[in-house]
Formats: structure tokens, sequence, C-alpha cells
């Protein structure tokens, strides 16, 4: 790692000896994907742009779902796109990361996620550095800009070396991230020993010292900007808004039901549905204990059943420990459960010797859903609310996915679904808002479950108008797609002497953390 970051900063020494930002060359070692199209090292015409998405992780996920979207958005425009990352695994990914519809390449790092699950942020600024040596080495020239997303490292090297403008698009910054859950208007101590705290101040200082050095930067959602310009004080304009778009027709499309993937998900008892990674953070034990103090009541159907459906990450301890106490939840309210993964899927599922053999149990997880599971399951005729449990959510796909399909969203009245769903007047409603308590969630899911079919009608009708209208891919990548061409019409990246100073004291703030 250190040999990494000596080599970034004698590259910077020289640019600054020669007075101009050069694109320097390294040698690549770590590569897999598909050749790029042909290029001359100039700028594409202005009708396209030749774009390069970095992300971390490209597994699945709502960040994941962003990426993809965007980039099948703006290759719908015209622009190429390709997507690097420092991790893709074919059996844990969206289905266009992987079928040849956008063209990914995996540089593999020599650096692992974390060390005996301790560090993970340390080693992702490492692996991203390692990613970003690949691009500078050889990467440059084929891409008139760049869009980063999650992790910002990258940032003034890419413009300060590389000479190319930088569009970030900020989910939520991680400083607020890593003590737990962020709750807007609380300010957040910092928990753990002083080791700790020593560790996390030059991250925090990184992340926001390289997040302001993007040309233009992006947020998720009013919630999400409101709170980056609060806590990063040195940020000169508050970033501009661009909602999340999904793919409208990937939701319409009609799913084959004779997939046996498909076949183990549907029923045609009530369901209620939860889509979300399963982290402690998603809080996906609320849905549960509404869940539990729902049945049993009179007007509410006695086969109704929950599905939890969401990422799932062996490797992640966090994962790991979240589904164990989901399962402990459904233990202590006598809920029969089972566990299932598609046959594609590369996690193994936990045994838990009490789970259910039948194929209808109370409560059924779903580690690592596919698209068409996703689906059927959104448009299923037996599935009567779409259930988003994280509080402070920086925006939430899943409420936008539920409305597409015109399902009822009952969501928690915090952070960015407070943007997605309009809750009152009633004769506007799309979702309903509520404060995290299981028995408030319950109380309004009996609503829910008695909706004539009038309403219900009514209710679908305008959830997906409002979906397709704000939400959509189209939107989106029109959204991005200005702000790539405002970046790239800014023209060429000067470095000058205190920016090569920037770079020294990015490199020395980064060793002092390792």
């Amino acid at each position: 790692m250190l040999l990494l970051v000596a080599d970034l900063v004698s590259k910077a020494l020289i640019t600054w000896r020669r007075g101009e930002v050069t694109c320097i060359t390294f040698s690549a070692k770590y590569y897999s994907g598909q050749a790029w199209p042909s290029v001359h090292g100039h700028m594409s015409t202005a009708s396209k742009l030749r774009v390069a998405f970095v992300h971390p992780d490209l597994g699945i996920g709502g960040a994941e779902r962003l990426v993809v979207d965007a980039a099948l958005g703006l290759q719908a425009l015209g622009h190429c796109v390709d997507i690097y990352t420092s991790h893709h695994d074919e059996k844990h990914c969206f289905d266009e990361t992987r079928d040849g519809t956008l063209r990914v390449h995996h540089v593999v790092p020599p650096f692992p996620r974390a060390w005996r699950g301790k560090f993970h942020i340390l080693f992702a600024h490492a692996r991203q550095l390692h990613l970003t040596k690949f691009l500078l080495s050889s990467c440059m020239d084929k891409h008139d800009v760049f869009f980063v997303d999650q992790l910002s490292t990258c940032i003034p090297l890419l413009r300060l070396l590389g000479g190319k403008r930088v569009v970030f698009y900020c989910h939520f910054p991680d400083k607020l991230l890593a003590n737990g859950a962020f709750v807007e208007g609380r300010v957040q101590k910092r928990s753990g020993g002083i080791l700790k705290r020593i560790y996390r101040y030059p991250m925090d200082w990184l992340e926001e010292v390289t997040t302001r050095q993007a040309d233009i930067i992006l947020a998720n959602s009013k919630f999400t900007a409101r709170v980056t310009m609060a806590y990063f004080t040195s940020l000169k304009t508050t970033p501009k808004v661009v909602y999340p778009g999904i793919n409208v027709q990937a939701y319409e499309t009609p799913v084959d039901m004779t997939d046996p993937d498909i076949a183990q998900v549907i029923s045609l008892r009530p369901t209620l549905l939860s889509l979300n990674r399963f982290e402690m953070k998603k809080n996906a034990a609320l849905a549960v204990e509404a869940f539990s103090r729902l049945r049993g009541r009179p007007t509410v159907p006695n086969d109704i059943r929950l599905v939890l459906a969401g990422g799932y990450d062996p490797r992640l301890e966090d994962n790991i420990r979240t589904l164990n106490n989901l399962i402990d939840l459904a233990r202590t309210h006598n809920l029969t459960f089972k566990l299932i993964t598609p046959s594609k899927s590369s996690a193994c599922v936990p045994s838990f010797p009490d789970a259910t053999p039948h194929t209808e149990p109370d409560v059924l997880f779903l580690l690592n859903f596919t698209t068409g599971q996703r689906s059927a399951l959104l448009q299923a005729s037996s599935t009567v609310a779409l259930l988003y449990t994280p509080a402070n959510e920086h925006f939430g796909i899943g409420p936008v996915e539920g409305m597409l399909c015109g399902l009822p969203v009952l969501a928690c009245d915090s952070g960015g679904p407070m943007e997605s769903i309009i809750d009152s007047p009633s004769s506007e409603r799309t979702g309903w808002l509520r404060a995290p308590d299981p028995s408030v969630w319950a109380d309004t899911l009996e609503d829910i479950c008695q909706l004539s079919e009038a309403e219900r009608a009514a209710l679908t009708r305008r959830c997906r108008d409002r979906a397709r209208a704000i939400f959509g891919m189209e939107a989106m990548a029109k959204a991005i797609d200005v702000s790539l061409r405002e970046a790239v019409h800014m023209g060429a990246v000067h470095a000058p002497v205190n920016a090569i100073g920037f770079i020294l004291a990015f490199v020395v703030g980064f060793m002092a953390a390792i």
C-alpha cells in the first residue's frame, strides 16, 4: 500500500516539475473486461461523450442499481459508457453487468476488504487508489469525463494527474454513517475509544477534502444535499439534486412464470413485501414486528405472509448478524420461516434446523433476488403492500419501485421517502409515511388491507403517474447528461502549484491514517 502511495507522490512531483497536467503511465497488472471501442485520444463529438463510471463494489444494492440505471440511461442517449470497479462477482450482481448490456472492467486489487473485520474504510481507500492507478496508466485518453460515486478518493488524482473533469454523485457522507444510523437534527457523537476516533479523523478529513475537488457535485435527494452542506462546511456550492431513476420497462415487462426461481417466490397468499439489503441500518426488524402484530386481527387475511428480500453477502459480518437477528425475531413471535436463494446465486444459504420444509412459511427470506423474482413479487396481484423500513434513508429506491408497480407503500416519515412519497391529502396519496413504531405500522397495514377495489385502483394510478414522471431512468439520465456536458465544457484542467501541494497533503493525510 505504501509503495502505491509513494508511486502516486512521485508522479505528482513529476507533474509539478513539468508545470502541466500529464497522463502518467503505470504498468497495469490487474484487469479483466471487454475491449474499449476505438478511440484516438481526443475529445469525442459534441453529441456523444465517452463516460467512465468509477464504483467501488458492483454488487446488489441501491447505489449499484443507480449506477447501472444511470449507465443504461446514458447509453440510450448515445454516449459510450464504461464502468470500472474493484469488485464484480458475476453471481452476485445485476443482470445488466454480466450479460453484455454494459461494459464492466473489473480491476482486481491486491488488498482485502478488511482485516479481521476492521479497517473497512482504510482498505476501501487503498482499493480505490489501486483502481485509480490503473485508470491513470491506461484509460485517460479513452474517456472525456468521469462519473464517480460513493467513494471520493480518486477525484483529485483523476483531475490533477489525469487532467479530466469529474462529476461526483453523493449518496450520503460516510463520516455520518461510521457511528451507525444518522438522525437529522441530532448531533452525532463519536462512538468507540480514542484509537477509533484518531483513526476516523483523517478518514473524515480525506472524504471532505476530496469531495470538494469534484467539478460538479450531485446528490440523490434534497435531504442528502442539505445534510452534506451542514457537515461538509468547506463546500462552496450546494449539491444539485438528481433523483435516482429506474428503468420503467424492466418493471413492466411480463415475467416468465415457468422460471423455477420465480415459481418458488410467488404465492396466492396475501403478501407484504420488503426489499432491502440485509443490514442492521435497514431495520427490517420493524417489518417483522409489525407483521407479528398484524396477524390475527379479524380484518386481516389469516394466511397473510411476509417476504424479506434483499442483497446478502456472506463476506460481510453485518449481513450475517442481521440475518441471524431476524431469524431470532421470527422465532420469538412463533413465525415459521424459510430461506431461499436463486439457483445461480453464489451465496450459501445458512442452515437453520428449525426452518420450515414447507413451501408456504409465514416469513420467506429471499437472499440475492434476481430481476425476475423482484418484478414478479412487485407485480403479483397477491402483493398487498411494500414495506420500506429504513429511517432517515438518504433516498431509497424501494418506494419508487413499489409506486411504479402500483403498490401501496408504507415508509418511515424521515429522509428521502419524504420526497418520493405523497402522504396527504388522501386524494393525492401515493403511500403512507409513519413513525418507525411497530404498532403504528400494524395499524396502517390494517388500513391498507381494508382498501376497497376502487380506492386501490385510484392509488395505483397516482403511484404509477408519479413514478414515471419524476423518477424514470430517462429523467435521471438527462439530468446527469447536463452535468457531464457542463463539466466537459469547463475545459482542460490546469494544476497550479497549490494544487500539487494539495496532492502531497492528500497523500500525507492518507499515510497518517495507515
